[in-house]
């Protein structure tokens, strides 16, 4: 006799708001035959997906899954550490990033990552940094810029009496939103955020946030998270993985709702660590 599957826990119940629906969206990354290695180590394998456009996307699964590899292939940062290679069909809107120049590639897909890393330099300094590197001001002013990153980071009230401080002086919360401020500068078409709220507090987190949810009406965001409130939150689309495995990619209200495999719903439930 077949068992029962057992309900979720309330926990997981989308903002009513959000409902099941997910409304269609073009594909901005299409991902065919992925493989990774870190030398003769497999960390990914034979990865597809969609990353849909303006929309949050939000990568789940247990430590050492192979979500922040992903994360990293899709704009080449693995590519600075030895003897990895990867393998296989990633397009960014039909173009093949293995065969961008780098630097354009990482002007177009900005990448936040897990803990702060504002450079020792002023707070105006950090945001125009990669402006100034990449030249893409398209005849705006630098402060212009600044100011328009700050804004979309939700910093500006906060630092736009002190642009010409230290970035070492704000809050771990703060640092987080200028990295993003700083990543938003050089307008990219996708943003990955690798885990970006793993060491603030719930009213930082809350903040980075409400920054995700404004942000996906002009980009493409990808999020790596241990929190899976904050996937069932902020993001449209779940992807969840395992020992390097794409296991079940939907819409987020379905996968965490009504998961098709029994991975999935041991993970979301707590029965798979």
């Amino acid at each position: 006799m077949a068992t029962a599957t057992p309900a979720l826990d309330p926990i997981w119940s989308i903002p009513k708001e959000r409902g099941l629906v997910v409304e269609p969206a073009e594909t901005k990354i299409q991902v065919e035959g992925l493989n990774f290695y870190y030398g003769k180590v497999q960390a990914l394998h034979d990865l597809r997906l969609n990353v849909p456009d303006r929309r949050v996307t939000a990568l789940i699964g247990p430590s050492g899954c192979g979500k922040s590899t992903f994360l990293r292939t899709l704009n080449r940062m693995n590519e600075t550490l030895p003897n990895a290679v990867a393998h296989g069909h990633v397009t960014l809107l039909g173009q093949n990033i293995f065969k961008m120049d780098v630097t354009q590639l990482r002007s177009r897909v900005g990448m936040v990552f897990q803990r702060p890393n504002p450079f020792p330099k002023s707070i105006f300094e950090n945001v125009a940094y990669g402006v100034k590197i990449n030249g893409r001001q398209n005849g705006r002013s630098a402060m212009e810029i600044v100011e328009t990153a700050l804004r979309q980071a939700a910093l500006w009230p906060e630092v736009c009496n002190k642009l010409k401080e230290s970035a070492m002086s704000l809050s771990g919360g703060q640092q987080q939103r200028l990295c993003i401020a700083r990543a938003l500068a050089v307008d990219p078409e996708v943003l990955l955020l690798d885990e970006p709220c793993s060491a603030l507090d719930p009213i930082s987190t809350g903040q980075i946030e409400d920054v995700i949810l404004k942000l996906k009406s002009e980009r493409t965001v990808v999020i790596v998270t241990h929190n899976l409130q904050q996937a069932a939150r902020i993001s449209d689309f779940t992807g969840f993985f395992l020992s390097g495995r794409l296991v079940e990619f939907r819409p987020t209200a379905e996968l965490f709702e009504n998961p098709k495999r029994k991975e999935t719903q041991d993970y979301i439930t707590g029965r798979m660590g």
